[in-house]
């Protein structure tokens, strides 16, 4: 047998319903909202994410799946959206072709990561990005957003975080202080922190390291550090925030883990999680699509992990929705008849199966016992010649004798126009 590659799953049937709910929560929000989706490819080139992913992270240091193609051009399996969606963006100038530019897009991502629980080599995320506007008002709207997402999803017990990393003119003040903050201290830290210090300081406050955590929880705070815009636009973020009635606590270890975020930074975390329990985080990067060679335009959106939010959905979220109807034929000469019963009741809109094989009565009723149909269809016999169809309500165990002109209406549940 050759089984998956480590670090992938399949989504088989009795999960694929709850993806299916959640993509579908997800398409109807984004709609009310105003965003269009996307679709970027899976292939790009590596600079791309060199670029905007940035350098220092982690994730083009050392988890992008990069080769060279047979062109010999280096191309990478995208570890993640906003830098595709940004090359999107510039690419096609739909700031030109949108009112405004709000995108959002889901699919798979590929990185090279140890596997836990909700985390994969191959996993798959929903992505919001809006273009073009600075204002901290769509800031609080895109965390609104995204807390109503979660909320659609039924997902309890969660709490939003809030942060600001600043922007270039008050950053690097804030950097020095954590490096003069940290001074000897830097020797004991974990190797990764110490390379971090080195390339992004502030990506310190991403360490998981529990060794490390006593000397992290005492360096400054990036919100004490914040030029004048920055606090008047992180003000009013919080306080938009607070007119929506949203909880949320400020969190100055919230920095997010990539180096093109600026100003606001947020995650909502989920519980029951484990270690790992961020259900999606985002932030603003108002420096990125210039970078990437466009006009110098805003952005901000967020990223949410549907293998993490497919944990945190109630049990009963996506159950697969019940086959209507198992029909059985009775004799050879039956066969036929019930296999375009079966077609004509599709064709109305309803869940059928039906027998192929000319098993034995005993054997059919067997096969839509554990098909889980709400009723089976017994065509031959007398009935067959008089246009008729035994239906046996497997709820019930009620049995009766139905036209066949009459059988549409009869699988209706009561009020029910679309069966």
């Amino acid at each position: 047998m050759i089984s998956s590659v480590r670090g992938t799953h399949d989504i088989v049937p009795g999960e694929v319903g709850r993806w299916q709910a959640l993509e579908a929560v997800a398409r109807e929000v984004c709609r009310r909202y105003g965003y269009q989706e996307i679709r970027t490819p899976v292939l790009e080139r590596e600079e791309l994410f060199a670029k905007g992913t940035g350098e220092s992270t982690d994730i083009v240091q050392k988890e992008m799946y990069s080769f060279t193609d047979k062109g010999g051009e280096r191309v990478t399996m995208r570890p993640e959206a906003t830098p595709s969606m940004v090359r999107a963006f510039v690419q096609h100038s739909l700031e030109q072709s949108m009112a405004t530019a709000k995108l959002y897009s889901l699919g798979p991502m590929f990185r090279y990561e140890r596997p836990q629980k909700g985390r994969y080599r191959q996993f798959h995320q929903l992505d919001v990005e809006a273009f073009g506007i600075a204002a901290p008002s769509l800031d609080a709207e895109v965390i609104e957003m995204a807390a109503e997402f979660v909320r659609a999803l039924g997902i309890e017990r969660t709490e939003l975080l809030v942060n600001s990393v600043g922007c270039p003119a008050c950053r690097p003040a804030f950097g020095a202080a954590l490096l003069a903050a940290l001074g000897d201290q830097i020797a004991e830290l974990c190797a990764d922190c110490q390379r971090r210090a080195q390339t992004n300081p502030l990506r310190i406050f991403d360490c998981k390291i529990p060794k490390d955590q006593p000397i992290i929880d005492g360096l400054p705070h990036s919100v004490d550090y914040l030029c004048a815009e920055c606090r008047e636009h992180f003000d009013a973020v919080q306080q938009a925030l607070e007119a929506y009635g949203i909880d949320f606590r400020v969190s100055h270890r919230l920095v997010r883990g990539l180096d093109y975020y600026t100003r606001t930074t947020f995650e909502i975390l989920g519980q029951g999680l484990g270690s790992q329990n961020a259900v999606l985080g985002g932030g603003r990067y108002d420096n990125l699509v210039k970078a990437l060679g466009g006009p110098d335009r805003a952005g901000i959106g967020f990223a949410a992990g549907l293998e993490r939010l497919v944990l945190a959905m109630p049990e009963s979220a996506g159950a697969a929705a019940k086959v209507k109807a198992f029909v059985v034929s009775v004799g050879e000469e039956a066969r036929l008849p019930a296999q375009v019963l079966a077609r004509d009741l599709r064709h109305d809109g309803f869940s059928v199966l039906v027998d192929y094989d000319g098993r034995s009565l005993r054997s059919q009723m067997k096969r839509a016992d554990r098909a889980d149909a709400s009723y089976v269809l017994i065509v031959g016999g007398d009935e067959l010649e008089r246009g008729e169809v035994t239906v046996k309500d497997m709820t019930t165990g009620q049995q009766s004798t139905v036209a066949r002109t009459a059988l549409v209406q009869r699988l209706k549940p009561v009020g029910d126009a679309a069966g």
